[in-house]
Order: C-alpha cells, then sequence, then structure tokens
C-alpha cells in the first residue's frame, strides 16, 4: 500500500473526515469508525510507516509520549474497569490498514471482548532455543 492509497494518510491530509481526540505534529488521535467498544480510539503517525519496526525512534517515541494522556481521557470518559493497547503489525497479526497505529480499547469487567488469550508451554529447552535466535538478531 502506497501513501497516496492508505486511508490513515487520507485523514491526516484532511481528505477523509474522521472523530478527532487529539492532534499535535506528529500524532493524530481518532474514534475508531468501527469500534470493538465504546470509545475505541485510533492512534496513528502522521507520518506514513507501515510497521512498527519500519517507524524512526523520533516518530514512535512521540507516539508513545501521549499514549499515557490518551489512554487516560479516553477510559475516564469511558469509565472503563480497563483498557488494552494494541499495535498489530503484519495480515497475519490482524493489521488491517498497513499504516503504523495503536488502538486504545476500553474495557469493562466481563465485557467478553477479548474471550481466552491463547497461551501454551514452551517444551523443556526451546524457550532457551528461541531466546537465543532472538537475541541473535539485536
Amino acid at each position: 500500500m502506497s501513501e497516496s492509497d492508505c486511508i490513515f494518510c487520507k485523514i491526516v491530509a484532511g481528505t477523509i473526515p474522521c472523530t478527532k481526540i487529539y492532534e499535535d505534529e506528529k500524532v493524530l488521535a481518532f474514534l475508531d469508525i468501527g469500534p470493538i467498544s465504546e470509545g475505541h480510539t485510533l492512534v496513528i503517525t502522521k507520518e506514513h510507516f507501515t510497521k512498527m519496526d519500519k517507524c524512526n525512534s523520533e516518530t514512535l517515541s512521540a507516539v508513545v509520549s501521549v499514549l499515557p494522556r490518551i489512554t487516560a481521557a479516553v477510559s475516564q470518559a469511558m469509565q472503563a474497569d480497563g483498557y488494552n493497547v494494541l499495535c498489530n503489525n503484519g495480515r497475519a497479526a490482524g493489521q488491517l490498514v498497513e499504516h503504523i497505529h495503536f488502538h486504545i480499547i476500553p474495557r469493562k469487567t466481563g465485557d467478553g471482548v477479548f474471550g481466552r488469550w491463547p497461551s501454551f508451554e514452551y517444551p523443556q529447552g526451546k524457550a532457551r532455543e528461541l531466546a537465543e535466535k532472538i537475541c541473535a538478531k539485536l
């Protein structure tokens, strides 16, 4: 997806409207048009980056620096019992718009938004093997 085809870039440019929550020179936050809970907010970089690992640290720092303020506002306004902050990277992870964005999802106790976390246990020695592979790429 190119910047010219990106719906979030069009929102940043003002050619597609949004219900704005927050804006500064690097960050835009607005209500998701397909929310999974009331107040579901998207926080995006104004500059086009497809994934977190493609985003420069200055821009990512700008997003992370405002996330506490935005999450607090969303959570308090929705009288949430908690909230999720998610950043999906790649189609396999559920990223539908190829422009880095964070979901703030206000939660109520027992809302059923995310059923069960699909956790499992590693077989003996597997965690160490995986950690070595990851560390070798740092």
